[in-house]
């Protein structure tokens, strides 16, 4: 199994998301089963932050698999279903970060404006480990919410046939095309983007 510094290798970082998102992909996998090789996990995600990654590089689910998606509501809320049976957790992150003092607060505000100075960093630093530690080291009733239920489950990934744009000459999916002027065009080109 992965831990928590491969998850830091893909995401490029430490920092208290990529934990929030490794805790909550490990509660999944011990409530739903391994990493998924194929489709046999789904992910949904509803939030883009720094999680995703480490949902990915934990469960396997992935968007080039199509068993990792996306719902833009900025929701610290996860769920996982596995196939075939239906069964489904919704996690949604309940936990609260540790009191900040008034120093950390004010090197906070200094670094949101820019200051990286070397005792804005330091500090900085310090607050996300101290965060990534109570993280990784709480149990998953403290960070949690957790809601197991059955679902249909959404339908397995589609692989479409590829065709080019007839105006810039890109691959394009060939269910995502669109006519202009007659023409079979990509979605920027129908949109005026290139």
């Amino acid at each position: 199994m992965k831990n928590f510094s491969d998850v830091i290798d893909f995401h490029g970082h430490a920092c208290p998301g990529l934990a929030l998102g490794y805790r909550v992909s490990i509660c999944a996998l011990k409530k739903l089963g391994k990493h998924s090789v194929d489709e046999e996990l789904i992910a949904i995600v509803e939030n883009n932050s720094c999680a995703v990654d480490a949902v990915q590089v934990i469960t396997g689910c992935t968007f080039g698999k199509g068993n990792l998606i996306f719902k833009d509501y900025g929701k610290q809320v996860y769920t996982f279903i596995k196939r075939p049976s239906n069964y489904g957790l919704r996690i949604s992150v309940k936990w609260n970060p540790p009191p900040e003092s008034d120093r950390e607060k004010r090197m906070w505000k200094r670094y949101i404006a820019g200051d990286r100075s070397e005792a804005v960093l330091k500090a900085v630093h310090e607050r996300k480990s101290k965060k990534i530690n109570a993280i990784l080291n709480e149990k998953d009733s403290v960070l949690f919410n957790i809601k197991k239920f059955r679902i249909t489950v959404p339908e397995e990934a589609v692989i479409y046939p590829s065709i080019r744009c007839t105006l810039c000459n890109e691959k394009m999916m060939e269910s995502r095309a669109r006519v202009k002027d007659g023409k079979i065009v990509c979605i920027p080109c129908f949109e005026g983007e290139i």
